[in-house]
């Protein structure tokens, strides 16, 4: 037996190399078409979408990005609360007057739309003023 005609005991065993046409058919194992059937596929970074999303111009078509209050007006109030009840996003939330959101109580802002003849203790709100004009004549105080 001559050096050059010694073989190994197991054979090399050759890396499979994908997309280059050859024996895997019409797409060579990378499905179908778009970013991930291409060579050197990145995919787009989420960030990058998060920034595209916040507006760059402002002006009279900017929508502001800040989340805002839920609106109650105090007829809501009338209707739904008994004399000398107090008032809080918990507990509006709790008597169905304004929805979660998400699994977040929102921050709301009292209107003054409706007349008021109950007491009211008001906390955790924000309130407008002649919403807290009208409560406070009715004997109620806001906190």
């Amino acid at each position: 037996m001559q050096l050059h005609e010694v073989k190994r005991k197991t054979p090399n065993r050759d890396k499979k190399v994908v997309g280059r046409g050859g024996k895997r058919g019409k797409t060579s194992g990378r499905g179908t078409k778009g970013q991930k059937a291409r060579a050197g596929r990145k995919m787009r970074p989420e960030m990058r979408d998060t920034i595209k999303k916040i507006p760059k111009l402002r002006g009279y078509r900017f929508k502001s990005i800040a989340e805002k209050p839920d609106i109650v007006n105090l007829k809501k109030l009338q209707d739904a609360f008994p004399e000398g009840g107090s008032i809080s996003p918990v507990i509006l939330v709790e008597r169905g007057v304004c929805n979660k959101r998400g699994r977040k109580i929102p921050s709301v802002k009292l209107l003054g739309d409706g007349a008021v003849t109950k007491k009211f203790i008001v906390s955790g709100c924000l309130v407008s003023t002649v919403a807290r004009e009208k409560l406070e004549k009715a004997g109620g105080r806001v906190e």
